[in-house]
């Protein structure tokens, strides 16, 4: 089975007031050291999965360079992680490669240096395409930025382009949000990607918020049930343009989803390189899969701090084939997960299952049970009680 690969380039020009990523702004002299390190760890991914107990597979379908800003990098930085990358693992003809990008960075040179690389997928952290909101939250671009770039790569001939949107920032009204959502859909960008914004009590907007504060513009946050609006809106506009959903916070026009990020959701194996990069593997025998990450400090893992392993037990496995699944609007087929894992662990979940039916968090059709609107907007409730679902944990009432 071929592998997914994930590069983390934690680097930024400026940390966004809601981030609690592992991902900072950083002098330019650790970036050489720090693409040092992650190339080793690349060419010795076969030593590191013996390591960790996982089945070691060199044919990779798909990469992904995420952060951070992996464009920050200087041009000679970023190729020298696709040349290792092409020397230690199989690279497929019509793999899918990724990279994230800081709209206001895609120089020409850069744009030169991914046709080089064989990059054929970019995804733009636009946010927002009103100028008074991204700079509200720390991004350095205007919405003509955006346009530009979008143009320019399609001069380039990638025309895989995915752009973020997040529903509830400072200023954000329904209007403003709507023209967010429709100039997505005008631009024709064949993949969507539509988050809430979740303000990390550890994010300086966070941190704001709990103290009732105004700075970061705290007090112009929209209310949770505003969000939930705005996500419902974009919901609506991106499917009836053709951009459909396939997984709760992803819109794409048929045939152009990630298909990186849907082995995330699939349980397929993937390998991730850099701070808090993780990594899944099927395990060596007839073991259960293994997980393992990085340090989420980036002095820790230029330092060489180990790799911390997590073993998947079966229970844990199923768990996972649930809450992952029920991501994806296809949703989970119950028949596949018996035929995995046996049609008496299938019962322990018949319970959950029907109570969330009769709360209308979920639908069934046939063996197939799914999220509905109301289930994905309180997703995070079900998964958890899929997960204490094994503890013969009730379903609290939503």
């Amino acid at each position: 089975m071929s592998l997914g690969l994930y590069v983390s380039v934690p680097f930024c020009r400026t940390k966004c007031s809601y981030c609690n990523f592992a991902s900072d702004v950083f002098s330019r002299a650790v970036f050489e050291r720090y693409v040092e390190r992650v190339a080793a760890d690349i060419t010795q991914a076969g030593e590191i999965a013996e390591q960790m107990g996982g089945l070691f597979e060199n044919s990779v379908d798909s990469i992904f360079l995420g952060g951070g800003t992996p464009t920050i990098l200087d041009i000679a930085q970023l190729a020298r992680l696709f040349v290792t990358i092409s020397q230690t693992f199989v690279v497929e003809s019509d793999a899918e490669i990724t990279v994230e990008c800081a709209p206001g960075t895609l120089t020409p040179a850069m744009i030169e240096a991914f046709q080089r690389c064989g990059v054929n997928r970019v995804s733009l952290g636009v946010q927002s395409f009103v100028d008074k909101e991204a700079a509200a939250v720390g991004r350095q671009h205007k919405r003509a930025a955006v346009l530009e770039d979008v143009a320019h790569l399609r001069a380039s001939g990638i025309e895989n382009i995915n752009i973020d949107l997040i529903a509830g920032l400072p200023h954000q009204t329904p209007q403003s949000w709507q023209f967010s959502v429709a100039e997505a859909v005008a631009l024709g960008a064949p993949h969507v990607s539509v988050y809430m914004l979740e303000v990390d009590d550890d994010s300086r907007l966070g941190r704001e918020l709990m103290a009732g504060g105004s700075k970061y513009h705290a007090h112009f946050v929209p209310n949770d049930e505003l969000t939930a609006d705005f996500y419902e809106t974009a919901c609506q506009r991106l499917n009836a343009a053709g951009v459909c959903q396939y997984e709760i916070s992803n819109f794409a026009r048929p045939g152009m989803e990630s298909r990186h990020n849907l082995k995330y959701w699939t349980r397929q194996p993937y390998l991730g390189f850099g701070v808090d990069a993780h990594s899944m593997l099927r395990g060596s025998g007839k073991r259960e899969p293994v997980r393992f990450s990085t340090p989420d400090s980036l002095e820790e893992y230029v330092a060489g701090a180990p790799l911390k392993r997590i073993p998947v037990s079966k229970t844990a496995a199923l768990e996972e084939t649930f809450f992952l699944g029920l991501r994806l609007a296809a949703g989970v087929d119950l028949k596949n997960v018996a035929a995995d894992f046996g049609q008496s662990e299938v019962h322990r979940f018949t319970e959950t299952i029907s109570e969330f039916v009769d709360l209308g968090l979920l639908e069934c059709e046939g063996d197939v049970i799914r999220l509905t609107g109301r289930g994905r907007l309180l997703s995070n409730e079900v998964f958890e009680r899929f997960i204490l679902c094994g503890a013969d944990t009730p379903v609290r009432r939503l």
